[in-house]
């Protein structure tokens, strides 16, 4: 594992994370946060010392299980811990980090990022940096860890997190219990307070959990209601959803755009007006469990596998739904991508492009055009391949052009060259794609 170049100030590539073991305390009203973070690593080279990402937070202890002269210093974004031995390439160690503060998000490049205050709760919207807000960490996609998260807050709010929580109730306060099992790199750990209606959904035989105010209940069920058919769509298409349930927050204040985690996604108010409008935001937020939280990145200049895949998704169920075709979908999103800059490499974009819009879509017109080149019957079998093959871990744009070639009886060299290496956008081909699983394409 290395550093990675779009987020240099962030990592350590000198170990991996195992496990998170998080006990935070939260008051709402002082927004103030004291916590225990417990994080059990593995060192991937010979190291003296380790660094964690922290902002805005003070560490007030540290200690190394077996280590009592192991010392610590805090500069404004990393913890760094030393061993009084070094730390053998493939040993483990344990590292217990107390802190405290009052959390807010960080200025990014790209906006806000992290723990955030609602006007009744909070928010936490992390990708690509902002988990360091609320936890120490190793903030590197490609370091996927399981966690246990422990967080007492006010009574009369709720707690939504990736899996399903125990909740126990000590006067005033409640205490809430989750489990991530499934490897997880820190950007797509969350929590969301809020004062949540919760309700439990069947999703085409996948557990379902949503939680939104009270007041937007109908706009909810409404927007929601496609959700069981949108999940049996993509288990159809992409294989089985790869976590044990599935949970949806609305939040009661606006946002600029929903947000994917582990398991779970986050929509504003604002994404759900009662007549669907947003409908294919719903459908991406789903298809990046497989594409995004099950196969993730090893590192951002590969973030057209999570966005292109998800953007795709989209085409897949608007299809499906009995809307536009995904070639006629692709046609018109080619069309419009025709007529913007030409200064983009899908494969590399840089970090000041990598949530540029035209990643989505261009990575979504590579799949298509893939899809056209070897047929519908490879093209799905080459995605349920990706999501079996990877699941749980973290892969390039090289593993993914490695594993499309090993099911093509063509060369996809050029087609991979020109739409993921090369600037100006190529034309689609002018194949016509046979025994489609979810419509059949036109001629382009």
């Amino acid at each position: 594992m290395t550093v990675d170049p779009y987020i240099p100030q962030s990592g350590d590539a000198g170990y991996r994370a195992l496990h998170y073991d998080l006990d935070l305390d939260y008051r709402l009203a002082t927004n103030r946060l004291t916590a225990t973070a417990v994080v059990e690593i593995r060192a991937t080279r010979d190291v003296a010392g380790v660094g964690f990402d922290l902002t805005g937070l003070r560490v007030g202890k540290v200690r190394v299980a077996h280590d009592d002269r192991a010392g610590f210093r805090q500069t404004d974004r990393k913890v760094k811990v030393t061993f009084s031995e070094p730390l053998r390439e493939g040993e483990t160690a344990r590292i217990t980090l107390s802190y405290a503060g009052a959390p807010q998000p960080r200025r990014t490049r790209w906006g806000l990022l992290g723990w955030e205050e609602l006007e009744d709760g909070v928010i936490v919207a992390s990708q690509p940096t902002g988990s360091p807000t609320w936890f120490p960490c190793n903030d590197l996609p490609g370091d996927k860890a399981t966690y246990d998260i422990r967080i007492a807050t006010d009574h009369g709010y709720t707690v939504a997190g990736a899996s399903p929580a125990t909740a126990v109730r000590a006067g005033r306060r409640t205490q809430w219990h989750f489990a991530i099992d499934a490897p997880t790199p820190s950007y797509l750990v969350s929590l969301q307070i809020g004062r949540y209606v919760l309700e439990r959904v069947d999703l085409g035989g996948v557990p379902g959990v949503l939680h939104y105010p009270a007041a937007v209940a109908a706009r909810v069920r409404s927007d929601l209601a496609a959700l069981p058919a949108m999940m049996s769509t993509f288990v159809g298409a992409f294989g089985p959803y790869p976590f044990g349930t599935y949970t949806v927050v609305v939040t009661p204040d606006d946002l600029e755009i929903p947000l994917e985690a582990q398991a779970m996604a986050i929509f504003g108010a604002n994404h759900l007006d009662g007549a669907g409008s947003l409908e294919r935001l719903v459908a991406h937020e789903l298809a990046h469990q497989w594409f995004g939280n099950s196969v993730g990145v090893s590192a951002w200049e590969h973030i057209w596998l999570n966005e292109g895949f998800a953007c795709y998704a989209e085409w897949i169920w608007a299809d499906a739904a009995g809307g536009p075709s995904a070639h006629d979908s692709a046609l018109a999103h080619h069309a419009l991508l025709s007529e913007l800059p030409q200064d983009l490499v899908l494969a590399d974009p840089g970090p000041d492009l990598m949530f540029d819009d035209r990643i989505y879509k261009r990575g979504a017109l590579a799949l298509h055009a893939l899809r056209l080149t070897v047929g519908d019957e490879s093209f799905f079998a080459i995605l349920r391949d990706w999501v079996a093959s990877f699941a749980y871990r973290a892969a390039s744009t090289d593993d993914f052009v490695a594993l499309a070639g090993r099911h093509s009886d063509v060369s996809l060299d050029g087609l991979f060259d020109a739409w993921l290496r090369r600037r100006p956008l190529p034309e689609l081909p002018r194949v016509r794609s046979r025994g489609s699983d979810a419509g059949e394409p036109a001629q382009g």
